[in-house]
């Protein structure tokens, strides 16, 4: 059985427009922490909160300030993340699903400390 993903603006409920849709979606495999992340071509903005940060957000462009705004007042004291500026990477630029982070984490060497080198 298919189904389809239904996003809403946090403040507004408006939704994005199909080419931003399928943006939005290619972001939800997506591994972030308290990251801000554009959606083009609607200009929308995905807050990857996750954790100490709250739930993943989705605000269209009439309210990225108000995002950011809320998040601040909400979260600022835990951390530098809610205050990251613009430009806010897009998400071609960080596409790692879960498994090439498994596989590149499992190709890592650790280098144990040999006192007798």
């Amino acid at each position: 059985m298919s189904s389809k993903v239904l996003f809403r603006c946090h403040f507004c409920d408006a939704s994005p427009d199909e080419e931003t849709q399928k943006t939005l979606v290619g972001q939800l495999t997506l591994i972030l922490f308290g990251t801000y992340v554009d959606a083009d071509p609607g200009n929308w903005l995905t807050w990857h909160g996750r954790g100490i940060y709250g739930t993943t957000l989705y605000v269209c462009g009439e309210h990225r300030d108000t995002l950011k705004a809320y998040l601040r007042k909400h979260y600022g004291t835990v951390g530098p993340h809610p205050f990251a500026e613009e430009p806010h990477p897009e998400a071609w630029l960080r596409r790692e699903t879960l498994k090439q982070t498994r596989r590149r984490r499992a190709l890592m060497t650790y280098r144990t400390f040999d006192p007798g080198r």
